[in-house]
This record gives structure tokens, sequence and C-alpha cells, in this order.
């Protein structure tokens, strides 16, 4: 037997993990300071931490410990993306099966020295980006779910240079499932029964394109932008509805110039059902109620960001130490 017909022949590796929900996103960001005030007085987290005006972690309403950790850093980009597993065990599985595919973790696995503790591991994608694997996180105290504020993170879009090879990862390694496609420009990928969880969009370099907060109705989303309109902020792209995904959307820049984004209502998977679509990238499919018109200029920009190293590479390394 021929080299080409055992490689055919061989039974693909599993996932390393089951991947039960995205659990939270870490920004990166000189504007520390204003970014934290926005997102607590303004957005609608609420600090569970804060250390020395270095770092900052707020929760929505949901249970988990917290959907975002703002960290003061010398340029402004992604720190990591935390994904929640079921158990240590699973952790330490998908540490073994990350030491097959010749992955080897930067951290763990073992406890995680960090506010919210659990047990986890982290590693890097291949466009550096670093992927956290996360059990038995500390819980927090039910919150009020009244208020127009953010259940949790929902989504993260991904900017990269290679949108095949970057999903093939994520399937491949991690189990997401792909959900749809928008052309052959943005791929948008599940873990749970949410319509995606990640998203690439096809770009010119590596960057975080936009972080998506979680409205738990209709109601609750305008009356955030409601709130957002108070302090004088103003979408700068919504309000309206997508078609991938049939979720609510609406744009906004935060002090560090990271996009940000209200969303309710995405749509619900039933995995032996559903069949994913290659939508058309036409205005009407970009916004089924029509109400948002185009994507300004200069949210495109945002979204585009700058070319993003990751957070563990020399140059952040290098800032670090200084």
């Amino acid at each position: 037997m021929s080299p080409s017909s055992v490689a055919r022949n061989r039974t693909p590796s599993p996932p390393v993990a089951r991947l039960r929900a995205l659990r939270s996103v870490e920004l990166r960001t000189p504007s520390f300071t204003e970014a934290a005030d926005f997102y607590q007085e303004v957005w609608g987290l609420e600090t569970v931490e804060s250390e020395r005006g270095t770092a900052a972690w707020l929760r929505g309403t949901g249970a988990e410990h917290h959907a975002l950790q703002l960290t003061r850093a010398d340029r402004v980009g992604l720190g990591r993306i935390s994904f929640a597993v079921g158990t240590p065990a699973e952790v330490d599985e998908a540490a073994r099966r990350l030491l097959a595919r010749g992955i080897t973790p930067v951290a763990g696995p073992g406890p995680l020295d960090q506010v919210g503790g659990g047990y986890g591991l982290r590693f890097t994608d291949p466009e550096h980006r670093l992927i956290e694997l996360s059990a038995e996180v500390h819980a927090v105290a039910p919150r009020g779910t009244d208020g127009a504020v953010p259940v949790g993170v929902t989504h993260a879009v991904l900017n990269t240079a290679d949108i095949d090879a970057s999903v093939a990862f994520y399937v491949d390694v991690l189990g997401l499932r792909v959900s749809d496609w928008s052309e052959h420009q943005m791929a948008f990928l599940r873990c749970n029964a949410d319509h995606h969880c990640i998203a690439f969009n096809q770009a010119e370099w590596a960057s975080l394109n936009h972080v998506a907060y979680e409205m738990s109705s209709v109601d609750h989303f305008m009356r955030g932008l409601g709130r957002l309109r108070h302090h004088g902020i103003v979408p700068q792209w919504g309000p309206g509805r997508h078609g991938p995904g049939n979720n609510t959307f609406s744009y906004f820049t935060d002090p560090s110039g990271l996009v940000c984004e209200y969303t309710s209502e995405v749509a619900q998977i039933v995995e032996d059902a559903w069949i994913a679509r290659v939508w058309r990238r036409v205005p009407e499919l970009s916004d089924l109620w029509g109400t948002a018109g185009p994507p300004s200029k200069e949210i495109r920009c945002h979204m585009a960001g700058a070319p993003d190293p990751g957070p563990l590479s020399r140059h952040e390394k290098a800032e670090v130490q200084a």
C-alpha cells in the first residue's frame, strides 16, 4: 500500500475537546481606564474584580464569572479567547490530544492562576491567537435580568489572512461546526445550538474584527441602544438583522477603537436538521430589515484593525518586560 493510500485510509483524529460555550474574551488596550469605564458605566457590564489600574474582569447577567477581561497594554489587541469544557478530565484529555497533534500547550493543564480560578490549559492557533479551555471556573451570584444589559459574550469575529486554514483548524482541532458561509468572505462556526460563537472574515491580516454581546430579547436590545443614546453614543452600523444567523445587530466602537456589538435572537441550530448554506453578500441579506444601510468607511476601518501578532509575540513580551 502506498503512503498516499495509508493517509487516505487513516482514521481522522478526533477534536481535542467538546466545547460547551464561548466563555469570555480578553481585550488588551492602552486606554484601559477609559475602556473600563465604558464597559461598566455605558455598555452595562458589572466589574467583578479589578487590579490596580492594570486589569479588570466584567460580567453580564449570565452565569459566567466574567465575559470580558480588560488588560492594560501598549497596543490594542486580542488577549485570549476562553471556551468552556465540562470537566478537568476533559482538559487533561485535550492536552494529550494537542500533544498528539504536535501542539504544545503554553500553559497547563492544571489550576489556572487567574481571577475566576478554574482548571484549564492554553495554546495558540496558527495565527498566534491565545486559546483557553477551562472547567470549574468560579461561580457568581445571580444578577437581575430586567435591565437592558448584556447576558454575556456570544461571539467573536476574527479577521484572518487564510480563511480556509483558519476554519480547518477550528473545525478539526476544536470541533467547531460550520453553520454558514457568506460567499467565501466569512465563515460562521458553532460549538452549541447558537448559530455561531466564532466567525472568520477573510482579510489582509489577523486581527480582531469585533466582539458581540447577547441581549436577552429584542426589547432589551432596543432599550440598550436607548441607554447608549442617552450617553451620546449612536450606532456606527445598525440597528438591523443579519441574514446569516438571523440575529439583530448594532455596532459601536469602544474607547480603544475596538468594535463591540449588541445582538439578540441568534438562530438556534437543530444539529441533525441544519444544512449549511452559502449566503450572497448583498445588502438585502446583510440586513434583512433594511434599516441599517451599508456599513460606513469608519466602522469598516475599525473592524479591519491593525495586524495583531498575538499576546505571546516577542514584541508583546518585550513591551511587558520594559
